[in-house]
């Protein structure tokens, strides 16, 4: 048994990890701040599912509060961190750019410090698919280009890679960065498309259709991601020791840092995702055109080959059985 703590614990991602952690008998620390970015109701819905479990410990405040932070490292005596608490949205970084310097920058920088004091074993830490920005190079890869961020929200996840770097240079701290690929399923954010669309087409509203459809996504099912989490998180980054600066391998380095993408390394136009949720709810839906929204990238896909071949990782879950699964989750906790 481990324990281990999980920032972010009340967060779609991050309740799914800490349930499938205790699952197997670890000890977790459930750290959020329970913030209103989406509706809080779900949030403590999630959290009373995790209080369940007698090795599940939970703590509300910000990891911008470093004292309340330190007192939680130094009393649960973790040893490994996976820092899942971010603000999330590329669309939201338009309206409040500081919540995103605040949250994703300076709370990093709280948890890298922590992890530094406390010889944390392993860091694991959540980037995105969206620091691939003005890449146009399909499927991507960790070594492509990272250097053009297309939104505020990309550019701090891009930050958060080369701070665990800096770290991991000077302090050995095992650390290692998932670039989720668009994430979905129960349990999952108010505030993403599969829900917006859901609550239009049962009420019979027009879903907002941003960029005339023309978007690709590589989804992502929730129980495929928690696989890759936990087989990552066992396995403490390493450093390459082949590693060559005149050749240099973006998804590694030297020192004891590694990058992977964590997606179903499948490219989906956006119109078929809804064409099977239609089928999932017995409804059609009804459609309005917009132009494309500033800081969205046009297409999403996962070269996921990297973390196939260090973790015999394969995502299992099929569009059609993953959004039949979300619309069951959806009617029973909504009861419609």
């Amino acid at each position: 048994m481990k324990n281990i703590i999980v920032t972010g614990s009340a967060g779609f991602i991050g309740y799914s990890v800490c349930n499938k952690l205790l699952q197997r008998g670890d000890k977790v620390i459930g750290l959020d701040n329970h913030n209103d970015y989406y509706d809080p109701k779900i949030k403590d819905a999630r959290v009373k599912k995790l209080n369940e479990y007698v090795n599940y410990q939970h703590y509300k405040f910000d990891l911008n509060d470093k004292n309340k932070l330190d007192s939680l490292f130094k009393s649960s005596s973790p040893q490994m961190v996976v820092n899942l608490a971010a603000q999330a949205g590329v669309r939201y970084s338009l309206k409040d750019p500081l919540a995103y310097i605040n949250s994703n920058i300076v709370g990093f920088a709280h948890i890298l410090e922590n992890c530094r004091e406390h010889r944390i074993k392993h860091l694991v830490y959540a980037s995105t698919s969206s620091v691939y920005g003005a890449n146009t190079k399909k499927p991507y890869s960790e070594n492509d280009s990272t250097n053009h961020p297309l939104s505020l929200y990309a550019a701090t996840k891009k930050s958060n890679e080369l701070m665990a770097h800096s770290y991991s240079h000077l302090y050995k701290l095992p650390t290692t960065g998932l670039r989720f690929f668009t994430v979905y399923g129960p349990w999952g954010r108010p505030d993403m498309a599969l829900f917006k669309f859901t609550r239009a087409i049962l009420s019979e509203d027009y879903i907002e259709i941003f960029n005339h459809g023309n978007h690709t996504r590589d989804f992502t099912y929730i129980d495929d991601i928690v696989e890759g989490v936990l087989k990552v998180l066992d396995n403490p980054a390493e450093p390459n020791l082949s590693w060559n600066s005149n050749m240099p391998n973006a998804a590694s380095s030297k020192d004891p840092w590694s990058i992977y993408n964590i997606g179903n390394n499948k490219s989906v136009k956006l119109m078929e995702y809804i064409s099977a949720l239609e089928k999932a709810l017995g409804k059609k839906a009804k459609f309005k055109f917009l132009p494309l929204q500033k800081g969205d990238v046009l297409d999403t896909y996962a070269d996921i080959d990297n973390l196939k071949y260090k973790f015999n990782y394969q995502p299992q879950t099929s569009i059609i059985k993953g959004i039949n699964q979300f619309v069951k989750w959806y009617r029973e906790y909504y009861n419609v």
